[in-house]
């Protein structure tokens, strides 16, 4: 951190900028305050020289937005984003966005200051770094935003700042024609020999992370820096400092085949089970970055504002000296300084060099020239008029990064005769000054200083042509480091910026959490956001995320069996996902193209397949029973099996049509035979599952060809059980004869004799209807929702709706009906008055279906799914709790998600599910 130059800006909307906080590749952050809140946020501004790149500033635009929608949970939330007037004359607008500051180091960082991290505290940054990824993953997208510099570790877990190779690119820079530069951070072996990378990349690159936290090296570190290339692509990763317990999965993520690596699900469950903030419960970091952390925030919550105008001349810093500095021969750390000696200036930093395929081969690299410094005195140089720091004394000597940077062309075979670009070595550091020139982005204050560059073969057309690669940073083993002096790392300033605002800009798609109305309590333990104006109630962390294998066909149905598994069915197998971890079980091909699997008493699972049902054993999805439908039905030879009605354990009801022959009758004399008659018949069944017998059946009218008619289950009364038959599966002869009006048939709950068909007003066949035991039919009547006495027909009362919109099916919950419309409004309506107790819009844009509806398990929150997004509402005041949108496709050419969402309650848990993609939230 560091005091603002003359050019910097001094506002951003509502924030005043209080200092430099990181320079990086791509932008600027600075610490900034709401002069009016006093809200501390750190300010993420586009390079001037970047920003004025079209590409870079629709790219900049592009992840503000996606990092809104990622917020929550262990990515800070966003609050607010710079808006774009038109460009000025002089130059291009400044883009930014601001993000909440969270407290925290990053892991380079206090690895220098503290040493490897233990088991538990490796445990708990692996899986909260692998909870993001299965996010991100889940959505079919790729991250490429892990590195030492992007990872975070704060007080009540990690942190993540870079969400795509922007957010943590190496370099980024301007090219001819107005296209942009992006030079990646570290290396897969896919990447190295050419290939896509895919979610494995981010898991590869996540093993990585965790053998440099748990080592403080990488495990591809033996040998010259110009063929670390060759290292990862080539050989094992050495891993024998790595805790024994962590070893194998470690291993299992660096392998270089990526069909061979787990899933990030996978690592979140293995490494922290109850999840990582359960794990983080009571403090995770050991007492020295405890220490740095919360030295970090005070001394940021002690900045001051700056002075509008300098003082006077004569109190300006003194100017910088014109002669640079020898180069430095030594890439190692100096060693600590004796208590005697002059203690190190504060706040020096130093500049990278060039980007190799940027500047001639025999350009020597830019030095930066210092200024001299009363030793001694903690001053850091400050600039009068900009911002004035606490003195914190002298700093330890600072680490080596350990990276070096590679040029990698798409054709790794180096032609005749090529030799390696010359090394550039790492300059001395400079004092911040004002005016400063423009400078090329250096390692943040207090962090590892760069390994110097090596390049390998440039392609074809030359470093940066058409046969370059991305550069990348690859990590070296740092050079020894003193030991630590406890009594120095209470007046170091350790500063790095918490929170950034990125955005998943790689192949596919990204998770989005948007919030609106008023923000909710988490029920589970991660670390709630901070309340913010634009985008107030977050979604709690998912428990877990499942995401079906692309491998296998997309879900057709998705069930909850006794709050344990999660049985998904699909066109070719059946299979189950424990809900206490989002781990698949089993998997049963018995179960193919399966309806909704069911409990069937306490210990098995039904399934209704199109031949057959079946009772599975939950614990590893055995076939317990099978019954054939030609056994168990043989007087209807070919039945044909609809849609299940509905049930109330231990009945279904469903309905089924098979095709006899008719026989035409004898003909009179003369005359000649007519032919016989294909006709098909249907029965309403009801079964008992856990007896596994029929129980009675009802002839009922044919439906639609192929000729089995679609019911519903209104409501299962004591007596009887009331249904109503899709509209869909209707002949024309009937809705012909309906004339506009639905029916409800009442069927006897022991004979299955038909009672009685009923019409309600002017109830469509279309229309949503509902009902209770206490003998109240709940209907759409045009625009409104109308209650009727079930067995009289008579009105009760009426719910004005929305003009142009209609209700969908209600649902009913205790006192209440919880109601929900086309014109995305949600309410609730006491059952017994109509009394509108309350009614609020789920917020999506246009009209639709309207959203579907589901309680929690207490019944205390209600859920709203529909085509754009899942809203969580408290059951009784309508107060909106979160929203949570997976966006699908960020990329035009990716594949994009457009299934409707879906919420299953279980227990404590939400499962909302989009296509393969399924998300274990906690609710109350």
């Amino acid at each position: 951190m560091e005091a603002l130059r003359q050019d910097d800006p001094r506002r951003f909307g509502r924030f005043t900028a209080l200092a430099r906080f990181h320079e990086g590749a791509s932008a600027v952050r600075y610490v900034a305050r709401d002069t009016a809140s006093g809200e501390v946020a750190l300010i993420t501004a586009a390079r001037p020289e970047l920003a004025a790149v079209p590409a870079y500033r629709r790219r900049f635009q592009a992840e503000a937005r996606t990092a809104e929608r990622l917020a929550g949970g262990w990515v800070a939330p966003p609050l607010d984003t710079g808006e774009e007037p038109e460009a000025p004359a002089d130059g291009p607008e400044p883009l930014w966005t601001a993000a909440g500051y969270v407290p925290a180091l990053p892991l380079a960082e206090a690895i220098g200051i503290a040493g490897p991290l233990d088991e538990r505290a490796l445990r708990i940054l692996g899986a909260g770094i692998a909870e993001i990824l299965s996010r991100v993953h889940a959505a079919g997208a790729v991250l490429q935003g892990l590195a030492p510099g992007t990872v975070l570790l704060a007080s009540d877990g990690p942190r993540l700042t870079a969400f795509g190779p922007l957010g943590a690119a190496a370099s980024a820079e301007a090219r001819p024609g107005g296209q942009l530069s992006v030079r990646l951070g570290y290396l897969t072996p896919e990447q190295i020999e050419g290939k896509e990378v895919s979610a494995a990349s981010d898991l590869f690159v996540l093993g990585l992370l965790l053998a440099y936290a748990a080592t403080g090296t990488t495990p591809f570190t033996e040998g010259p820096a110009e063929e670390a290339a060759r290292r990862i692509a080539g050989d094992e990763p050495e891993l024998d400092a790595v805790p024994e317990a962590l070893r194998e999965l470690i291993t299992n993520c660096l392998a270089k085949d990526p069909a061979a690596r787990p899933t990030a699900g996978t690592v979140a469950a293995e490494l922290a089970l109850e999840g990582a903030a359960g794990l983080a419960r009571g403090g995770w970091l050991p007492e020295r970055l405890a220490a740095a952390v919360a030295d970090q925030e005070a001394r940021v919550l002690a900045l001051e504002a700056p002075e509008e105008n300098p003082e006077t001349p004569e109190e300006a810093p003194a100017p910088v000296s014109a002669e640079a500095p020898e180069p430095v021969e030594d890439t190692a750390a100096p060693e600590p300084a004796e208590d005697t000696a002059a203690p190190q200036p504060e706040n020096v930093r130093s500049e990278d060099a060039q980007p190799e395929d940027a500047r001639p081969v025999d350009a020597p690299a830019p030095q930066e020239p210092t200024a001299p410094v009363a030793a001694g005195d903690g001053d850091i140089g400050e600039d009068r008029g900009t911002t004035r720091f606490l003195n914190t004394g002298p700093r330890p000597p600072q680490s080596d990064r350990p990276t070096t940077q590679l040029s990698l062309p798409h054709e790794l075979v180096a032609p005749p005769g090529a030799a390696p670009a010359p090394v550039a070595q790492p300059i001395p550091p400079a004092l911040p000054v004002a005016p400063v020139a423009p400078q090329r982005p250096g390692p943040t204050h207090g962090g590892p200083a760069p390994y110097p560059a090596a390049a390998l073969p440039a392609g074809p057309a030359g470093s940066g042509g058409p046969g370059g690669g991305p550069m990348v940073s690859l990590p070296l083993p740092p050079a020894p480091a003193p030991v630590p002096d406890p009594a120095a790392s209470r007046r170091t300033l350790l500063t790095i910026a918490a929170a950034a605002v990125g955005g998943l800009i790689v192949g596919g798609g990204s998770v989005a959490a948007l919030g609106s109305g008023n923000t909710a309590v988490a029920t589970d333990d991660k670390p709630a956001p901070k309340p913010r104006r634009t985008l107030p109630g977050q979604p709690p962390e998912p428990r877990w995320i499942y995401l079906h294998p692309a491998s296998e066909s997309s879900p057709l149905t998705t069930a909850v069996w006794r709050d344990k598994l999660l049985v998904v069915t699909s066109e070719s197998q059946a299979s189950a996902v424990d809900l206490r971890t989002g781990k698949r079980l089993w998997q049963r091909a018995d179960g193919a193209k399966g309806q909704a699997a069911l409990a069937a008493g306490a210990d098995l699972v039904f399934v209704a397949s199109p031949s057959e049902f079946l009772w599975l054993s939950p614990k590893n999805g055995k076939v317990v029973h099978r019954v054939r439908y030609t056994d168990a039905f043989g007087d209807l030879p070919g039945l044909a099996v609809g849609p299940l009605a509905g049930n109330s354990e231990p009945v279904i009801w469903f309905t089924g049509s098979h095709t006899v022959t008719v026989k035409a009758p004898k003909p009179k004399k003369g005359k000649k035979k007519g032919k016989d008659k294909e006709v098909v018949q249907a029965h309403f069944f009801a079964y008992d599952i856990v007896q596994r017998k029929e129980l009675w059946r009802t002839p009922v009218p044919a439906g639609r060809a192929p000729g089995t008619p679609a019911y519903r289950v209104v409501v299962d009364r004591s007596a009887d059980v009331l249904v109503r038959q899709d509209a869909a599966s209707l002949t024309a002869a009937e809705v012909k004869a309906a004339k506009g009006k639905g029916s409800i048939r009442s069927f006897d709950q022991k004979t299955g004799k038909l009672l009685w068909t009923k019409q309600y007003a002017a109830v469509s066949p279309e229309a949503a209807t509902g009902g209770d035991e206490d003998g109240t039919l709940y209907a759409a009547v045009g625009k409104d929702l109308q209650a009727f006495e079930t067995d009289t027909t008579k009105p009760l009362w009426r719910v004005e709706g929305s003009d142009g919109s209609v209700f969908g099916t209600p649902l009913v919950a205790g006192p209440l009906i919880h109601t929900t419309e086309r014109s995305q409004l949600v309410g609730a309506v006491e059952r017994e008055s109509g009394r509108l107790v309350w009614r609020r819009s789920t917020e999506v844009p246009g009209t639709g279906n309207a959203p579907s509806l589901t309680l929690s398990g207490s019944e205390k929150t209600l859920i709203a799914a529909d085509a754009v997004q899942v809203t969580a509402f408290s059951a009784a005041d309508g107060e909106r709790l979160w929203k949570f949108q997976d966006i699908g496709s960020a990329d035009p050419k990716g594949a994009t998600v457009s299934a409707s969402y879906r919420a299953l309650a279980a227990g404590e848990t939400v499962v909302v599910q989009r296509d393969r993609a399924f998300y274990a939230f906690p609710v109350a």
